[in-house]
């Protein structure tokens, strides 16, 4: 792909260049040049991380995305989709119990309770119990939201962060020196 389009303005460059005399070159006219360059052409080079944090503030995996880990999106639309999940079915229990509840409390006979003839301080109980679940599922998709944000910003600045297999450690003796009494061992990292 790289070299069809280093090809391509090459080749784009000689057409201008052989078209250019047959034509009056104006001198005021401004001078386009193309970089061919390696660096030019590596997507790592062009990448930002503010556009990384914004795309994922706006629609949370797309900064992901951005920076090419398309294995992490999936994970955050799972955990979004699984918070929301949880936000839905508590705050349908949780109502289900508190309306159960007063029901059993109120005094009119002719309300009928799905929970009738339970104690009205355990079906509070467990409406006070899934309330707290919901409040929890919102803290969730607020915090999955948030380290989705975080996630592609820090990703996006190790971008450019290499890590070669030219990097070893060695492990050295150390040799005696006078007035030591123990040989010891140390740790010498080597980069190359």
């Amino acid at each position: 792909m790289r070299s069809t389009l280093a090809f391509g303005c090459f080749l784009s460059a000689c057409l201008a260049v052989a078209q250019e005399d047959s034509t009056i070159v104006d001198p005021a006219a401004t001078v386009r040049t193309i970089d061919l360059s390696a660096d030019s052409l590596n997507w790592r080079m062009r990448h930002k991380p503010q556009l990384a944090t914004l795309y994922s503030a706006i629609l949370p995996g797309a900064g992901q995305i951005y920076n090419r880990k398309y294995w992490k999106a999936p994970i955050v639309w799972g955990g979004l989709g699984l918070s929301v999940f949880f936000i839905q079915r508590n705050t349908r229990e949780y109502e289900r119990y508190r309306n159960g509840y007063v029901d059993l409390v109120d005094d009119d006979p002719t309300t009928v309770s799905e929970f009738e003839g339970s104690n009205a301080q355990s079906v509070r109980d467990v409406a006070d119990t899934y309330h707290k679940w919901r409040d929890m599922s919102f803290l969730a998709v607020t915090a999955v939201y948030i380290l989705n944000v975080v996630d592609a910003t820090v990703d996006a600045h190790f971008v450019r962060f290499d890590v070669g297999e030219d990097l070893s450690m060695d492990l050295v003796p150390t040799p005696l020196v006078a007035g030591q009494v123990a040989p010891g061992l140390s740790l010498v990292f080597a980069f190359r």
